[in-house]
Parts: C-alpha cells; sequence; structure tokens
C-alpha cells in the first residue's frame, strides 16, 4: 500500500503540471479524439462495402478498435514514463533513481503522465460499450466477472510488453526508443481479426508478442466467438508477460553502467 500511495502521488503532481497549460491539455484531448473517429469512420467505409471480414462483423471489430485503445490509454495515463526509459539511461539518470528506497521500475514508469491516455480511455470505453449493445452476448453474472477479468489481463500484457521492449534500451544504448516504438507500431495490426493474416503473423500476434491476447482473443471470449475458450488464458498471458518483463527489466538494470562508460 504505502507503494502505492507513493506512485499515486509521483503521478498526481506530473498530472498538475501538465494541467497548468490548460491549452496544450485540451489539445492532446481533442487530437486523440479526432484520431479514434477517424478509426471508426474508416471501418465503417470498409464495411460500406463487405458485410464481414471472415465471419467478423463491423461492431465486433469496433469492439477489437475499443480494446486496443482502452489498453493503450491505461499505458500512457499511468505507466508513459517507460518511453523516456532509454532518454534516461543515456544521460545517466537512472543513478539518482537506484539510491532512492523506491522501485527502479516503478520510478521510470512515473516520470510522466501522457493526458492523452484520458481520451484514448474515454473513446476507447465508448467504443466498446457501444459495440457490446450491438451484438447478442448471453450476460450473466460469472460471464461479467470473467469479461473484467479478461480486460484488466489485456491491459496488463499491453504494458508489460511496453516495459519489455524499452528496457531492450540498456542493451541498445540508442537515446530514442526505436525498438519499442517498432513493435508498438506493429501492435496496431490487432486492432483487426487474427484470422485475417498468414500463418507467420498469427505466431507473431499470438504467440512471440502477444498482442492478439490485448484485443482479438479477449473480444473472440466475449462474443463467443470462434475459439473463445483461448480468451481464457488471457490471464495467463498477462502473467507471463509481466513476469518475462520484469525480468528483462532486471537484467538490463544489473548491466546499467551510467552516462559516459
Amino acid at each position: 500500500m504505502r507503494i502505492f500511495r507513493l506512485y499515486r502521488r509521483l503521478l498526481g503532481a506530473h498530472l498538475r503540471s501538465l494541467l497548468e497549460y490548460q491549452g496544450d491539455f485540451w489539445v492532446m484531448m481533442a487530437g486523440t479524439v479526432v484520431m479514434q473517429v477517424v478509426n471508426v469512420v474508416f471501418l465503417a467505409a470498409i464495411f460500406a462495402k463487405v458485410p464481414a471480414i471472415n465471419g467478423w462483423d463491423f461492431w465486433a471489430v469496433v469492439a477489437m478498435f475499443g480494446m486496443v485503445a482502452v489498453a493503450e490509454g491505461v499505458g500512457s495515463l499511468f505507466f508513459e514514463g517507460m518511453w523516456s526509459l532509454s532518454w534516461m539511461i543515456n544521460q545517466g539518470d537512472i543513478d539518482y533513481m537506484m539510491v532512492r528506497p523506491f522501485p527502479v521500475v516503478l520510478q521510470v514508469s512515473s516520470v510522466q503522465v501522457g493526458i492523452n491516455g484520458l481520451s484514448n480511455l474515454v473513446t476507447g470505453g465508448l467504443m466498446l460499450a457501444f459495440s457490446l449493445s450491438h451484438v447478442d452476448v448471453a450476460w450473466s453474472p460469472a460471464r461479467i466477472a470473467l469479461g473484467l477479468v479478461v480486460l484488466l489481463s489485456a491491459m496488463a500484457i499491453k504494458v508489460a510488453i511496453n516495459l519489455a521492449t524499452n528496457a531492450a534500451s540498456f542493451w541498445m544504448q540508442s537515446p530514442s526508443p526505436l525498438f519499442a516504438m517498432a513493435v508498438h507500431q506493429a501492435g496496431d495490426l490487432a486492432r483487426f481479426p487474427l484470422s485475417v493474416y498468414p500463418w507467420a503473423l498469427k505466431a507473431a500476434l499470438g504467440f512471440a508478442l502477444p498482442f492478439a491476447f490485448v484485443s482479438f482473443f479477449p473480444v473472440s471470449y466475449v462474443l463467443g466467438h470462434g475459439r473463445a475458450w483461448v480468451g481464457l488464458l488471457t490471464p495467463l498471458v498477462a502473467v507471463y508477460c509481466l513476469a518475462a518483463a520484469g525480468w528483462i527489466f532486471t537484467r538490463g538494470l544489473r548491466r546499467y553502467e551510467s552516462a559516459g562508460n
């Protein structure tokens, strides 16, 4: 609880500093909302020509877009500092963090707040709500509870992938998170059904970098579409991803040599 309170206070301090510039705040919010609206318009244009994509209709794909947006929103709003790790390594800023009585990984994660994550959360949540209201799902208390667990696990997977790929900066010695950005861009493929891709991409998105467990498999479980049971593996995949990301970060921290060495 002490760690949680400290983390909340660190995020709060950065959030208050961002809100001092209200113009920037509203511009970032508006930009993110416009981007999500463009995504939905793009989908609507596709489905105006085809009734379904490999058996997936418009609202099912909107749900996948919503899942990705929510997961990215959580990562930006609460763990944006991960994207500054490469710069902090290059500048030697990790030195200060290593002597403080607070986990280094949490210090890194809380050095920034991505306020655009708030609009991603809102727009992604709206996409999920509208899509679920337009599909026929036999809701039950157990299904709702499992759906929430799967949703939280999907968020954890996205955060874990961000941490693991940014932690690669301990080995790459670059001031920019080029590798992490490339992987992040590849994650956009998870906005569409996994079944539309060739087997190599299916293996990459399902196992090597399990972005499919951020959107496709959770939505499959909730909608009862395709191999819905695979979605129930999302919590296990989340545990694996978090453990792997923590291990990679710890190994990288051990080889950290400060700046100029």
